[in-house]
């Protein structure tokens, strides 16, 4: 009976010392999922912060401790592009198209660095390289871009409209390929694209501004009825003015000068400054 008892002792002891080790296990698996959603989570805070240069920052010692990565490899390049140092992610993202995990997305962005980084031939080489059958939006409107940069129009359309397609948001394309048409001479053309990428995005001042070169160019001296602040109002018509000037409209010009003048709340030093030399011609 004795050593019934100390055998039902010593089992409940190797049970306890078991579960004992099976909790610590289980503890120990725990804290390294939550630490590693802790550092995904992190990472993407990262991605978007303010400061890019912060970003920069972040991944750099991240990668110093743990360099094997390719998510810290990739968000460094990524904060580099935002910092605008584009040679140097261009760098960081050919690391990553050469780490074991890269994918084709990988690929595209290096092209996307290699664009802004004015390296034109490497980004097409770096485009070309990649399946017909990786079909995605930032694939289509950087093929689109270097269609542009070697004034292959027909081509350029064609990657703008796929790629339009492809995204909900297509304001910002829409305006890029607005001012393909415009370099080229297609005003009104550029003029319906300005239009439409307006209607995406009303906010898109970059947009309104070559819409208002767009209709200069043809000669309409007035302002389209699209949403604008008193400021913005003020800065259209002054671009408004200048594209008259450069066409010889001189009186036209000094009108939307004046009246960009009178509109803007504050002081407009460039438009008084450009009706001053007018009017001393």
């Amino acid at each position: 009976m004795r050593h019934t008892v100390i055998l039902c002792l010593a089992g409940t002891l190797v049970l306890s010392a078991c579960g004992s080790r099976n909790g610590d296990a289980e503890v120990q698996r725990a804290m390294q999922d939550l630490n590693s959603i802790e550092s995904t989570n992190l990472n993407d805070v990262m991605l978007t912060v303010g400061d890019p240069e912060e970003s920069v920052k972040y991944f750099t010692g991240a990668l110093a401790s743990d360099p094997g990565r390719i998510d810290l490899q990739r968000g460094l390049a990524k904060s580099l592009v935002r910092a605008g140092r584009a040679n140097e992610a261009v760098t960081a993202w050919e690391l990553v198209v050469a780490t074991a995990g890269a994918n084709l997305d990988d690929r595209v962005d290096l092209a996307d660095a290699q664009i802004r980084a004015n390296q034109w031939d490497d980004a097409a080489a770096t485009l070309n390289a990649i399946p017909p059958t990786h079909e995605t939006f930032n694939r289509y409107k950087l093929e689109a871009m270097i269609a542009d940069s070697k004034q292959q129009w027909s081509k350029a359309d064609s990657f703008y409209q796929t790629a339009v397609g492809l995204t909900t948001t297509p304001a910002n394309t829409m305006n890029n390929w607005g001012y393909s048409k415009l370099t080229r001479g297609d005003y009104p053309g550029a003029e319906r694209l300005f239009t439409d990428a307006l209607r995406q995005d009303s906010t898109l001042f970059t947009a309104k501004n070559n819409l208002i070169m767009a209709r200069g160019a043809q000669r309409k001296y007035d302002l389209p009825v699209v949403p604008m602040t008193q400021v913005e109002r003020a800065q259209l018509l002054y671009t408004l003015a200048l594209t008259a000037i450069k066409q010889s409209d001189v009186a036209t010009g000094k009108g939307l000068l004046r009246e960009a003048i009178d509109t803007h709340p504050q002081h407009f030093e460039e438009a008084t400054r450009s009706l001053r030399a007018l009017e001393e011609v």
